[in-house]
């Protein structure tokens, strides 16, 4: 999720993430790849109609876009501040809400227009962000996620996600499928499926074989969407050319 870090810190996240789990691998099938502009550095995907709006990162590079699922072409651009690090994205009673990472800001949007609404101050570090229809979901690097109000944002509950014992954070881009709550877990090429109402795992995915060739330390894994052509999950990742649709091939186990 972050720029770059010390290698030490790198292998430790790396080697925490990738611990013997107790849930499950759950087994999947790619069923589309379609292009994506290699220059956003993505931290949020979520649909919105008929296209997916995307939220990039870097300082001087971060904006909001909506995208054509299809061609991968941005159909609109809004940037961001010069000193703004975008982070996770959702759509919430028919805004659209933006993450930043240290500006402890939240961005709200028309979804249509991309036309900044307003900003408002936001307590945490800005992480992923998603919804579940009535509140905000909201990650910060640690294992906690919090649901929030969206007029106050107040926390409403947390909960603590956890493998068996193990706590797991870096929860970077979340997405809300079917009540189960999606994360990519950075800087590795996992997606942790967690259960919203205790916060253990239920099952992994892993996205490694999803590898068009860029030798770029920064291209991880970071971004989850309900696809709109095939309402089939689309991933991507940071500067990648490319998306891709895929398809669970088993049951998420409770």
């Amino acid at each position: 999720m972050r720029l770059s870090i010390a290698t030490g810190t790198l292998l430790a996240a790396v080697m925490a993430s990738t611990a013997v789990a107790s849930a499950p691998e759950l087994p999947w099938t790619l069923i589309a790849s379609r292009p994506h502009d290699s220059r956003a550095f993505t931290e949020g995907l979520v649909a919105h109609g008929r296209v997916l709006l995307e939220s990039t990162g870097l300082e001087g590079h971060s904006s909001v876009r909506r995208v054509d699922p299809a061609t991968g072409r941005v159909l609109r651009i809004t940037h961001n501040s010069v000193r703004t690090f975008g982070e996770g994205l959702t759509v919430l009673n028919g805004l659209a809400w933006q993450l930043t990472w240290h500006n402890r800001v939240i961005n709200v949007f028309s979804p249509a227009s991309l036309r900044r609404k307003v900003t408002r101050p936001y307590p945490f570090e800005g992480w992923g962000l998603t919804t579940d229809g009535k509140s905000l979901i909201a990650s910060d690097g640690s294992p906690t996620v919090r649901w929030l109000s969206p007029g106050s944002l107040r926390v409403q509950r947390t909960i603590s996600v956890h493998d068996g014992d193990t706590p797991v954070g870096r929860l970077n881009e979340l997405e809300m499928i079917d009540g189960v709550l999606w994360s990519n877990v950075w800087p590795t090429n996992r997606i942790a499926l967690i259960d919203p109402a205790d916060g253990h795992v239920r099952a992994w995915i892993d996205l490694s074989s999803l590898t068009p060739g860029i030798a770029n330390s920064e291209a991880v894994l970071c971004g989850i969407a309900v696809d709109p052509i095939t309402r089939l999950p689309v991933v991507t990742r940071k500067l990648w050319p490319r998306m891709y649709v895929i398809r669970l091939d088993a049951p998420i186990p409770a």
